[in-house]
This record gives C-alpha cells, structure tokens and sequence, in this order.
C-alpha cells in the first residue's frame, strides 16, 4: 500500500528483458535507506518487487502482464521514474491509499496554466469514469492528485509547482500516457452495495442519490 506522496526521482540505469520478465534497474538515493530484497516499491504507480540492491541503485522485476498494462514498457535507459516506498503503520498518509495497481494507461488530453498551477486533462473509459468525481482521489504514475472535475470523456486535476518539479508529471505534454489509479474506495462500496442489492432482488440502477440512501455517502 502507498500513499502517491513520491519520494524522490529515480533514473533507470538499464532494462533487461528476460524470456519471462523484465529487470529493471534504477538508480536512487533515499529510497535505498532502507530497502531490502523483496520490498515492495512503487515505479511510477505499478507496486514491484525490489529483487537485488546495490549501493546506488535496486533491480526490480516486472512480470509480462504489469508491462503489457501500464506504461513501463515505454521506459527506457535514463528515463526518469517516480519512486514511493511501501508506506509503514506509522507513516502520515499524505496523499490517499494506493494499491499500485494500475486501472488503465490515459492520455494527456490538455494543458493549461491556473496562475502558477497546471491544470491537465486526460481521456478515460467510461466504466472508470465512474469511480471519479470531482475533488476526489487519482494516482497518475503513482501521484496522488485531486480531481478538479469530470465528464463523459474524461477528468482533469490540478498539479501545484512543487509535484510538478519534484515529479515526471511536469515533464508530460499533450499526448503523453499516464498510468491511472482511481480510488479503490469507490469499488469496494460499488462492489458491497451491488452484493447487497443481489441478495435482497432489488432491480435498482447504482446512482448517488443510493449510495446516499444505503448510507454510504
């Protein structure tokens, strides 16, 4: 579990491609403090497993699947990641809970200046668009970012100076691909209340107005 509050910006050093995965190795600072051998790392927003470490760098590995998913495979020697350690029990949850699974790679679809914020806009798919509401929670590459608002195509949010600076995300232009998280919270309600809805046979389509009803709001 993390938290989208990122902790440094790593550089990858080199990828290997094995016949059944892909090695990874990045070169860090903080992170490596005290990392160990089958941690668990966020590598912009996907959660790997660290599987070597040396004194200025870790190896990750990726499986096929988390490649063919997110926008790992498009890395490439010196490629700028965004780096999160698995949050600790005692650790401030900054940002909101991320599970590191990626719900689908988005692009940019717009840019703009609010002062000295950006404001981006990104497609989305419909059937995610539903766990995303205005000043709610996103992870893009594994950011927590609050939602300004939402429509049928897509969602935009709002990106300050310093996560623009200390992130990649103020390296990305129009056309870039992000990896997209939605808040996890909204399924596990969406999922509870559609049990809920089943054993009881109701026939009811899920809006707010029942999810407020059911108490969940």
């Amino acid at each position: 579990m993390f938290t989208g509050i990122i902790e440094e910006l790593g550089t990858v050093r080199r990828i290997s491609s094995p016949a059944k995965g892909t090695d990874i190795i990045i070169t860090a600072e903080e992170v490596l403090a005290d990392l160990k051998i089958g941690d668990s790392i966020a590598v912009n927003g996907p959660c790997l497993t660290v599987t070597a470490i040396g004194r200025e760098s870790f190896t990750a590995w990726v499986m096929p699947e988390t490649l063919k998913r997110t926008n790992l495979l498009k890395l490439s020697t010196g490629s700028p990641v965004n780096l999160e350690r698995a949050m600790t029990l005692n650790s401030r949850l900054g940002g909101h809970m991320v599970s590191g699974h990626i719900d689908a790679i988005v692009a940019m679809t717009g840019k703009s200046s609010q002062g000295d914020a950006l404001v981006f806009s990104f497609e989305a798919p419909e059937h995610l668009l539903r766990y995303i509401i205005p000043k709610g929670s996103v992870a893009l590459d594994g950011v927590s970012l609050t939602v300004i608002d939402v429509d049928d195509n897509g969602f935009s949010v709002g990106v300050i100076p310093h996560t623009a600076s200390q992130t990649t995300l103020g390296q990305k232009e129009i056309g870039s691909y992000v990896n997209l998280e939605v808040d996890l919270i909204g399924k596990y309600v969406e999922k509870m209340l559609a049990s809920h809805l089943e054993d009881s046979k109701e026939k009811t389509t899920l809006t707010m107005d029942l999810l407020q009803e059911k108490g969940y709001l």
